[in-house]
């Protein structure tokens, strides 16, 4: 969610002035500066197909590596070719970089599927300098499935990517050129730190308590001006999320096949053969035609495993991908399709009255009825975990947890957004309402609290990240206007874990983006979770 373009253009100390700009990465168009990027054509592939990169450098000649990124890390493809500098268009973060294909490759039929990392290396003298991309390759129809099919959230990469300066949240549009873009291109490069990170980079979440009046503390912002990443490199990508739960599943010994968003939005037969698909991470973006794929995916008897967090907007993709479209905010006034037939393909959030369509039908919670946490100031200070109340609930079968424990603390699962649901509690057990479109069989497994407001409570030097108008926008599609009090229920948010039953299958949701740190941090319980909705919904067949 976080946050809207007033938000990030605020300064007011050296912090903001640093980390809340709007910093970015881009080509430069002086052929005197030392410099690589490349993107493919497409998202993904198939073996067989031809993956078409374009480059551009500054430098006589390049090195292109491919390595799979899954369980470990295997060189598959290394090729030499000259450079070439290319012109870049302001435009590009919009209307995409417009280079010319640099270097083809026909994917070899023994390539597995999976994620895969593309590294280029130029160097000339003294000067070195290189860049990342990646793509997914999706398994041929004619092989056999692996255990699991998981989907990288690309939507929500692509709505962070501040590569060339715009992307849905910020960026250089709009006649001042400070407005975020309603329209973004896959033809650009991923910002620095999308495909890959350096070991012990900071995540979002908090690693400590923050003390007693203090000002709130943003490391991962810090740790990106201070290292050349993107700002934004903790909030969505390859490297912070999708990354870290295959390779955690391949180690455990389940095959993964990898697909995309775009994947799924025009080839929703990818899913036919699966037993189990996995979302995971910062889930943020869907377009109506995913939903609908993933609907009738469970709905003929698969299983969703979502260990991911903040389902909120609708997109639109265009151009076969290659423009993905979300006005946000501003999706009311407007995206030109508000007032049309299509006017339930609005891209605002799926609990506005005028989509009609709350993330909980498909996914068992909504990403507005949940929000921040242990993030800045939003609930800085809570458990950091999930707070168990349904322990004997086969999804914790051995992981020896007790009523009232606090799953994944001590690695900061729960953050740095979160999905929850309006709810009652009952002889101490948590029971959705079914107010907020929450089917009857949603079950809450375990929950704490979060919040759509970061709290200001006067310490001198403060700056801001998320502040309230997502507060002031979530209060005007639950409630239908911001007045104070209706922001101030923004204020009690929640994260959950849930299970839902839809026609003949079944979904699971441990709805935060940050339960890959459980698995990172190898806490054994998340692990054992993880396990068991795994292996249930391997054993249970594809539909």
């Amino acid at each position: 969610m976080a946050t809207n373009e007033a938000q990030e253009t605020r300064v007011g100390g050296p912090l903001a002035n640093r980390s809340l700009a709007n910093v970015y990465e881009s080509a430069s168009n002086d052929p005197q500066v030392a410099q690589v990027w490349g993107y493919t054509d497409r998202l993904s592939y198939q073996a067989g197909e031809t993956l078409h990169l374009h480059l551009n450098t500054s430098l006589p000649e390049l090195t292109i590596d491919i390595l799979r990124d899954g369980g470990s890390l295997v060189p598959v493809h290394r090729a030499a070719v000259s450079g070439r500098f290319r012109e870049t268009p302001p435009d590009c973060s919009v209307k995409g970089c417009n280079w010319p294909v640099g270097y083809e490759l026909a994917i070899p039929d023994d390539w597995p599927s999976g994620g895969y990392r593309i590294r280029l290396t130029a160097s000339a003298g003294s000067e070195a300098v290189s860049s990342d991309h990646w793509f997914a390759l999706r398994a041929e129809p004619a092989r056999a499935r692996g255990d699991i099919l998981q989907i990288a959230a690309t939507s929500t990469w692509l709505a962070y990517n501040d590569w060339g300066g715009s992307n849905h949240y910020d960026g250089i549009t709009g006649p001042g050129g400070d407005k975020f873009a309603p329209e973004v291109s896959t033809q650009r490069p991923w910002s620095r730190g999308f495909c890959w990170l350096p070991a012990g980079a900071p995540r979002t979440t908090h690693r400590e308590t923050p003390a007693l009046n203090t000002v709130p503390r943003y490391p991962h912002l810090d740790w990106a001006y201070a290292n050349g990443f993107s700002k934004k490199y903790g909030s969505a990508g390859w490297a912070s999320y999708d990354r870290h739960l295959c390779g955690w599943a391949e180690r455990q010994g389940f095959s993964v096949d990898m697909a995309t968003q775009t994947d799924l939005h025009y080839r929703p037969e990818i899913l036919d053969g699966y037993a189990c698909v996995v979302v995971v991470g910062h889930d943020e973006y869907w377009s109506w035609a995913m939903r609908d794929a993933i609907d009738a995916y469970v709905d003929a008897g698969g299983h969703l495993a979502r260990f991911g967090g903040n389902f909120l907007w609708q997109v639109r993709l265009e151009d076969e991908g290659r423009r993905q479209v979300c006005y946000k905010y501003r999706a009311r006034d407007e995206d030109p399709i508000r007032e049309t037939e299509d006017s339930h393909l609005l891209t605002s959030a799926w609990e506005d009255p005028l989509v009609g369509r709350p993330g909980a039908t498909s996914v068992g919670l909504n990403g507005l009825r949940g929000g921040y946490a242990n993030f800045g100031n939003c609930v800085p200070r809570g458990p950091g975990g999930f707070v168990v109340y349904r322990p004997d609930h086969w999804a914790f079968r051995g992981a020896d947890v007790y009523y009232g424990d606090v799953l994944g603390g001590a690695s900061h699962v729960f953050g740095y957004e979160v999905d929850g649901l309006d709810y009652v509690m009952r002889d101490g057990l948590v029971y959705p309402t079914g107010t907020d479109g929450a089917p009857d069989s949603v079950e809450v497994l375990a929950m704490s609290l979060a919040t759509c407001i970061e709290d200001d409570h006067g310490h001198e030097g403060s700056v801001f990240f998320i502040g309230n108008p997502d507060g002031a926008f979530a209060a005007n599609v639950l409630y239908g206007g911001s007045s104070p009090e209706a922001v101030d229920r923004t204020g009690r948010g929640s994260g959950m874990i849930a299970t839902m039953t839809r026609g003949k299958g079944e979904v699971f949701n441990a709805g935060t983006c940050e339960w890959v740190n459980g698995l990172i941090a190898r806490d054994i319980q998340v692990e054992t979770v993880t396990r068991n909705v795994l292996a249930r919904a391997i054993a249970a067949g594809p539909p």
